[in-house]
């Protein structure tokens, strides 16, 4: 059966910029974020909450979510690992929340 519907979200902000080696400007982040919303696309995943030990591109989570002019047919959810991520995202602004987890076969006996 084909959905009468099709959710498309826009990651290039978050997934993209996460990986690139350098560390992306915030204010490039907020254009890249705006100039998607402009062009139609109306989920834009804009940034995660994780630790910079670990994704140092996303340092500056709080500032573009805070920074980004927000169109009114867009929604910008953010990814969080866990609790503490979370209530940054909310301190930052953030309305839509995705959160992720991951299991591991280690056993500490």
């Amino acid at each position: 059966m084909i959905p009468s519907q099709v959710k498309i979200v826009e990651v290039g902000p978050r997934d993209g910029l996460q990986n690139e080696k350098q560390v992306i400007a915030t204010a490039t982040k907020i254009e890249l974020i705006e100039r998607l919303a402009e062009a139609g696309l109306r989920v834009i995943e804009a940034t995660s909450f994780v630790s910079t030990k670990w994704v140092p591109q996303m340092a500056e989570s709080a500032a573009v979510m805070q920074g980004i002019t927000r169109h009114p047919a867009a929604v910008y959810p953010v990814l969080t690992p866990n609790l503490q991520g979370y209530d940054a995202a909310l301190q930052a602004g953030a309305s839509e929340v995705a959160v992720f987890g991951a299991a591991s076969e280690e056993r500490k006996v």
